[in-house]
């Protein structure tokens, strides 16, 4: 398991006063709003940084961090990724699971056959679609709805699926 998740990309600068325009790689933008510490990982180094101020513009969190006060210390650091330690990451509902968590999961079918390793997940408007990657290389879409997902067990990596009928082309 990962011990940090995620939670947006610096997309832009916002004003000259330090503050950065993320998009928001988490469910929910409205986390940014309890978020105190983000790690920035700069691709040499990761650096712990103090969440000052919190707004919202179209897509966009807009983020300020405490000591960084003009546009040429956070100019740099357009593109990178910001991260939370997975014990200051969101509390999940039953049945919920963080993407890091699921990616490289061994995907078997409820017959006991094994089906593929899970590569990504699509987020869509209705429900997750996991993208699993079978033996023969071609891609499985499986619906994250609950007739579909039988069992997760993030400590083993392993997911148990009942497939639909018309999901796995023989």
């Amino acid at each position: 398991m990962e011990d940090r998740l995620r939670v947006g990309v610096i997309a832009s600068t916002h004003g000259i006063r330090g503050e950065v325009k993320v998009f928001p790689t988490t469910d929910s933008a409205a986390r940014f709003k309890k978020l105190r510490q983000v790690i920035l990982d700069t691709g040499e180094e990761e650096l712990s940084l103090e969440v000052e101020g919190v707004k919202f513009f179209k897509k966009f969190a807009i983020l300020k961090f405490r000591g960084i006060d003009n546009i040429n210390e956070i100019e740099r650091y357009k593109g990178k990724e910001l991260y939370v330690a997975r014990e200051n990451a969101q509390r999940l509902g039953r049945n919920e699971y963080y993407i890091a968590d699921l990616l490289g999961m061994e995907v078997t079918q409820d017959t006991g056959r094994r089906l593929g390793v899970l590569r990504d997940v699509i987020e869509t408007g209705a429900n997750d679609v996991y993208v699993v990657t079978m033996e023969n290389k071609k891609e499985l879409l499986i619906p994250a709805i609950s007739q579909c997902i039988l069992r997760v067990d993030v400590e083993s990596g392993v997911m148990e699926v009942h497939l639909l009928e018309g999901l796995l082309e023989e």
